[in-house]
C-alpha cells in the first residue's frame, strides 16, 4: 500500500510537473539572438539604442540586433520576400496601414494566446488602437509608435497676421485667402499650406469627415465619385489653382515641403505628428513651430483621424523560439514608460491609458505643449481601413488626384474613370 501511494505522489508530481511546462509554452528557456527589423531614421537612433540596450541588459536570455531597413514600403516588400523564403526576422515595425493585408496574406502571427498567457494588458491601449492592430477579432500586431494627421503651422506669423487655424473644412476658404502671400508678379510667396500627394492618408479624412466612403458599406462600390468628393475634389484645385496651396508629389516631396516650411514659403502644412520635433529643429528657432488638429466636417461635428505609425508584427513562419523572445521584446517596447520615452523623445503621443495622469506625463505635456492639441482630441482618433484592398484602391486614388492637380485632368471625368478602377479591384476580393 504504501509503494502504491508512493508511486501515486510521483506520478501526481510528475503531471503537475508536466502541467507547469505545459502551462506557458511562451517562455524564453535559453539564450537566443533575434533581429528586429525597423524604418528608424538616423535622428531616431539614439532612442532606439537606449531602448535595446536597455532591454537586453533586463533580458539575458534575448539579444535584440536591430536592423535598419529603410522605408516602412521597404519592410514590406522585403518581409514579403523573406516570408517566402522562410528566412525572416523574429519582429518588424510595419506601417499601420498594413496590417489588414498582412493578416489577409496569413503572413503574421496571432498574439491573442502570449497576450493571455502572460497577463498582457492589452485594453490599456483603448479601443480605437486595439481595432487598429487587429483583424477579424484576432490580435495581430501591438501598437508601437503611433501618430495621427496634424497641421504645422507657422505660429508667429499666425499671431502678427491675425490668422486663425481652420476648425472645419468650410473654414479653409478664409483661411487659405489671408494665410497666402503674392509676390508682385502674382506667384505665389508663401502658400497657404501643403497637400501631401505621397501618401493618401494625410488628406484623407477631409474626405471621410465629410461622408465620402472610398470604399462603400456593400464592400463593391465606391463613392468616390460621388458629389461630395467630387465637390471636395474641386474645391481643393481651386486653392491649388489661386496659388493657395500646392499638392506635393513625386519624388523629394516630403523633403521638398518641410524644407519649404523651415524657409517661410508655406505658412502650413499638413503631415504626421511623429514629425513634431524635426519640425521644431529644422526651423533653426526662426519661428514658433504651432501644431493643429486637421479641420472637421462642414458642419463641425465631425474631426476624425486616423492612426498613423508604427506597429510591431511577428512573422507566423518564425520558430516558436524567435516568437516567444520576439514577444519579450514586444512587451518591453509597448510599456507605458517606454511608451511615454518614445513620446517624450519624438512626436509620437502616448498611446497608453495608464500614462495619462502621472507626474511624468503632466511634465511631458508640459514641456511640449503643442502635443495637448493632440492628446486633448484623441478619442476622435480611428483605426484606418482595414479592407485588404484599401492601400492599393487608394494608391490609385492618390494617383488620379495629381493628374487632377498637376495635370489639369478634368474633376469628374477622373473620378469616374477612378470609380470604375476601384470597382475592378474591389471585384477580386
Amino acid at each position: 500500500m504504501k509503494k502504491l501511494l508512493t508511486l501515486m505522489l510521483v506520478l501526481v508530481l510528475a503531471l503537475s510537473a508536466t502541467g507547469f511546462a505545459l502551462a506557458n509554452p511562451y517562455e524564453v528557456t535559453e539564450p537566443i539572438t533575434i533581429q528586429w527589423w525597423h524604418a528608424h531614421e538616423d535622428q531616431l537612433t539614439p532612442y532606439l539604442t537606449y531602448m535595446v540596450e536597455r532591454f537586453n541588459s533586463e533580458h539575458p536570455y534575448v539579444t535584440v540586433e536591430p536592423v535598419y531597413i529603410g522605408s516602412y514600403s521597404e519592410i514590406e516588400s522585403q518581409l514579403i520576400a523573406a516570408v517566402a523564403s522562410r528566412q525572416v526576422p523574429a519582429l518588424a515595425t510595419v506601417n499601420s496601414s498594413e496590417p489588414a493585408a498582412f493578416a489577409e496574406a496569413g503572413i503574421l502571427e496571432v498574439l491573442d494566446p502570449y497576450i493571455e498567457a502572460f497577463g498582457y494588458d492589452i485594453a490599456d491601449f483603448g479601443e480605437g488602437l486595439i481595432l487598429s492592430t487587429s483583424y477579424n477579432g484576432e490580435q495581430i500586431a501591438l501598437p508601437y509608435v503611433i501618430s495621427t494627421q496634424v497641421m504645422f503651422y507657422n505660429k508667429d506669423a499666425a499671431a502678427a497676421e491675425g490668422i486663425e487655424l481652420p476648425k472645419t473644412f468650410n473654414d479653409l476658404d478664409e483661411f487659405l485667402e489671408k494665410a497666402t502671400l503674392f509676390n508682385e508678379d502674382g506667384t505665389t510667396k508663401r502658400y497657404g499650406t501643403v497637400f501631401p500627394g505621397w501618401d493618401y492618408w494625410y488628406y484623407e479624412t477631409l474626405f471621410l469627415n465629410n461622408g465620402v466612403k472610398v470604399i462603400n458599406d456593400d464592400g463593391m462600390t465606391t463613392d468616390i465619385n460621388g458629389e461630395m468628393s467630387v465637390y471636395i475634389t474641386t474645391k481643393m484645385k481651386e486653392w491649388i489653382d489661386k496659388g493657395y496651396a500646392y499638392y506635393a508629389y513625386g519624388t523629394g516631396a516630403s523633403n521638398n515641403m518641410r524644407q519649404l516650411f523651415w524657409d517661410g514659403g508655406a505658412f502650413s502644412v499638413l503631415h504626421t505628428s511623429s514629425l513634431y520635433d524635426t519640425y521644431v529643429d529644422g526651423v533653426e528657432g526662426k519661428f514658433e513651430v504651432g501644431m493643429a488638429w486637421l479641420p472637421g466636417s462642414m458642419d463641425g461635428t465631425k474631426f476624425l483621424s486616423e492612426v498613423g505609425g508604427g506597429i510591431i508584427i511577428i512573422p507566423e513562419v518564425a520558430s516558436q523560439r524567435q516568437k516567444n523572445a520576439a514577444w519579450q521584446f514586444m512587451m518591453f517596447m509597448t510599456s507605458p514608460e517606454i511608451n511615454l520615452y518614445w513620446a517624450d523623445k519624438t512626436g509620437y503621443f502616448p498611446t497608453r491609458q495608464s500614462v495619462i495622469g502621472t507626474p511624468e506625463y503632466e511634465e511631458y505635456l508640459n514641456r511640449k505643449p503643442e502635443m495637448t492639441n493632440v492628446v486633448s482630441m484623441s478619442d476622435w482618433i480611428n483605426p484606418r481601413n482595414q479592407h485588404p484592398a484599401y492601400k492599393a484602391i487608394a494608391t490609385e486614388w492618390r494617383h488620379a488626384l495629381d493628374r487632377i492637380f498637376n495635370g489639369g485632368a478634368p474633376v469628374q471625368a477622373t473620378l469616374d474613370e477612378l470609380a470604375e478602377v476601384i470597382e475592378e479591384i474591389l471585384e477580386d476580393y
